[in-house]
């Protein structure tokens, strides 16, 4: 039997991908997370000392651009510039002004914003922007499919690519900082910004996330060129498990979970170098995150010895008075913040709040020596930014835009959309005649999602008029003459919400069903970000429901296609379909992918990266614990069973089938300290060449916390052409299979644990226990 690739290289692969490697420290036993350099230190150190207490405090505020710039006139505010930078001296400004701007533009802003910081304080400003999936808030910035696509690829190459091209075309506006990647673990279904993350297991996050920080920072982060920006990963943590699936509301979460899950991305990208971290807006366990000093102080800064800045989230120091309750007003709220670990204030909209932080201080509330470590922090990002010797620069970016960028983009699109249900009407031939159907059929908003142009991803204009729709990619694959375009409903121009719609189109929809061979229908959400795409009900719209129903009541066969943000709950017209793609949020080429796709020139290969609910009232994550699925077969618990669920986590069809074989591992018992070697094969045994994920998860059988009924712990893609095979080996450390206890301690147990891939199994033993006293494992 031929192996695909050479099992030594494989290993490699795998190995690099479970480390996690880094030139970095590991931010274990003093060692720091990332090495200083001496003569960025000395400068740092020099800057401070030569800074006044108002100066100081400046550089703790960051304000919205839309202070200081007026759009509509195109030119600064003159005595806005004075109080923001003479007055109160400063030191970050965000955001674009309401919608994206040519990179060219933004640097022309920038450059005058440095020019007065510079001459107010003789320190360059920090200037940060959202680039969620590409440079996407430049006009001509290159869209990458949204994170949970990336995860659906379970490729992290894409997540590089994507991360090279958001850190090269951000820097072309001259602006430095990104606020990306984002790596919530999305835990709840119902929550408005599970697309922005790469889904719902850790391990998937802390590979994908860690491999987009590299990418955009480049390899040393003590030195940031021109062609790369400084990240803060979001949203430290615990953001996207909220009780109510709605957007900052509070979260309550084990503290075992809190380590062993939701802290590991973050971990993965401080090994990684990651320069900043943004904070969850909302609350764990009853402590507003931004006040939590445990969590921001211990865990994140002295137990990774980090040295690194902290971010808020927009006005959230505001919330500890005006929402949440835990301060008696701004001032109070400020030095609940900086006392717990902030270091830098997204006030966005009052400088003046920099007069507060003297205040606290003269008074003692803040000590002198936490407003320093704040501020060397800041300097020290800048520093590291190359700003203090540059702080404008050249925009001469040839690779702007560039042609491999976009082919990138393009293969992660068609590498990240799933195939759930094919009854073998897929892929279509050439000749059908198409409808193609729905709200999201003509739409490049809903391709891309919120963060796109504009906050909440709303039309500009223009922009996107070399980008192909749905109907318009099949249109150009099939035939103008095969495919036609009826709308039956559509989202409604100039309502208040993104909810609403008009099913006027209905009729006309089914009219145009009876001419055609086959129904492609197009349903899902419309563009929303943060707390705006909260909902009550993630059942789909009644509209979109009336519409498939109309449609399938012609007796044409129906391809359902997906497009949304979060898994909108479709059990009652799922019997209908005859083929079901969940296209999620693809980007700007997700169409040309998704032609592709149908048209079967590309074969599908993406794999769910969340669990799919079937009932508004189940809502699941694959890791769910044994005793709330009672499913038993002759005895045994079935370790590869699933919830009542409409698809599980890994859900993924192909034109083609796989087979797995010969699960091995180089030993039955190990200890800790241990690497355990395990093989599988893996075969192509259909007609189509075709690319697979396999997934490798554990059980623990016995623990004394209640275990997980999995965990994911690596996957490897491997592509084979029919009847080929290959040897996947994954090198597992054993440590790995540790997990967190009640009394918040890793600790590896003595037992038996099942290992995992594509339906077979192997059961290997743990001899001795081992209990870490340290933060994180040494």
């Amino acid at each position: 039997m031929a192996h695909f690739f050479a099992k030594s290289a494989v290993a490699a692969a795998i190995v690099a991908a479970l480390s996690g490697c880094s030139s970095q420290g590991n931010g274990y036993n003093g060692t720091p997370a990332i090495q200083q350099d001496r003569q960025i230190e000395a400068g740092v150190e020099k800057t401070l000392r030569s800074m006044t207490l108002e100066e100081k405090a400046g550089q703790v505020i960051q304000i919205n651009l839309d202070i200081i710039y007026n759009a509509m006139k195109d030119e600064f505010n003159e005595e806005a510039m004075e109080l923001v930078f003479d007055r109160y001296k400063v030191g970050s400004i965000l955001n674009v002004p309401g919608i994206a701007l040519p990179y060219s533009k933004m640097a022309g802003i920038v450059r005058g914003i440095q020019d007065r910081s510079i001459s107010a304080t003789g320190i360059p400003c920090l200037y940060g922007l959202d680039m969620i999936h590409g440079a996407s808030y430049y006009l001509e910035g290159t869209f990458f499919p949204q994170e949970v696509n990336i995860a659906a690829t379970f490729q992290p190459a894409y997540a590089r690519a994507m991360g090279e091209a958001i850190g090269y075309e951000t820097r072309a506006g001259m602006v430095p900082w990104v606020f990306s990647p984002v790596m919530d673990l999305t835990r709840n279904a119902a929550w408005p910004r599970n697309w922005e993350s790469y889904g719902e297991d850790p391990y998937v996050q802390s590979i994908m996330a860690s491999n987009e920080t590299r990418a955009i920072q480049g390899d040393d982060p003590n030195h940031i060129d021109r062609f790369h920006s400084a990240v803060s990963i979001k949203h430290y943590m615990g953001y996207g498990a909220p009780a109510s699936g709605k957007d900052r509301t509070p979260a309550y979460i084990p503290e075992c979970d809190l380590r062993e899950k939701f802290f590991a991305p973050f971990k993965a990208c401080i090994d990684a170098g990651a320069l900043t971290v943004m904070v969850n807006s909302a609350s764990i366990n009853g402590i507003p995150t931004h006040a939590n000093y445990t969590l921001l102080t211990e865990w994140l800064k002295k137990g990774l010895n980090w040295d690194g800045m902290i971010v808020t989230d927009w006005s959230d120091v505001n919330n500890f008075f005006e929402r949440d309750h835990i301060a008696t007003d701004k001032k109070d709220a400020i030095r609940i913040g900086l006392n717990a670990g902030i270091d830098m204030i997204m006030e966005t909209y009052d400088p003046t709040a920099a007069g507060l932080i003297v205040e606290l201080v003269k008074e003692g509330k803040v000590t002198m020596d936490r407003l320093d470590d704040a501020v060397r922090r800041i300097l020290r990002v800048k520093y590291r930014l190359g700003l203090f010797d540059n702080p404008t620069w050249e925009t001469d970016y040839p690779d702007f835009g560039a042609q491999r960028f976009i082919d990138a983009s393009l293969a992660a699109a068609i590498e990240s959309e799933v195939l759930l249900k094919n009854d073998g009407i897929l892929p279509l031939k050439p000749g059908t005649r198409i409808l193609v159907t729905g709200p999201n059929a003509n739409s490049i908003r809903t391709l891309n999602g919120g963060w796109s142009y504009t906050w909440q991803g709303s039309e500009v204009p223009g922009v996107t008029d070399g980008f192909n729709t749905i109907f318009e990619a099949l249109a150009d694959r099939f035939g103008a003459g095969n495919v036609r375009f009826s709308q039956g409903v559509r989202y409604a121009d100039g309502f208040s919400s993104w909810q609403d719609e008009d099913a006027s189109g209905i009729a006309a929809a089914v009219t145009a069903a009876r001419a055609c061979d086959v129904i492609v229908a197009c349903v899902g959400e419309n563009t929303y970000c943060e707390t705006p795409g909260n909902i009550d009900d993630l059942t789909l719209s009644q509209n979109q429901i009336d519409l498939v129903n109309a449609l399938a009541g012609t007796g044409k066969p129906v391809v359902l296609v997906l497009n949304e943000g979060r898994a909108r709950i479709i059990r009652g017209i799922e019997p209908l379909a005859d083929a079901i793609v969940d296209i999620m949020l693809p980007g700007n080429y997700g169409a040309d992918a998704l032609a592709q796709l149908l048209s079967g020139d590309a074969n599908f290969s993406g794999k769910l990266p969340f669990t799919y609910p079937k009932y508004v009232n189940s809502l699941h994550t694959y890791d769910f614990k044994v005793s709330e699925h009672r499913e038993v077969m002759e005895g045994a618990y079935n370790y590869d069973a699933v919830m009542d669920v409409q698809w599980p986590f890994g859900t993924g069809l192909s034109y083609t089938t796989f087979g797995y074989s010969d699960l091995k591992v180089d030993k039955t018992s190990f200890k800790s300290g241990d690497v355990i070697t395990v093989t599988v094969d893996v075969t192509n045994t259909g007609k189509f060449a075709g690319k697979e994920s396999a997934i490798l998860y554990s059980s623990d059988l016995v623990a004394s916390l209640m275990p997980d009924v999995k965990r994911v712990r690596s996957f490897y893609k491997v592509d084979l052409k029919p009847g080929e095979s290959t040897t996947i080996v994954y090198a597992l450390p054993a440590d790995d299979l540790a997990f967190v206890g009640a009394d918040g301690k890793w600790r590896l147990e003595a037992g038996d644990f099942r290992l995992s891939v594509g339906g077979l199994g192997i059961t290997v033993t743990c001899t001795e226990d081992k209990v870490w006293n340290t933060q994180n494992k040494l």
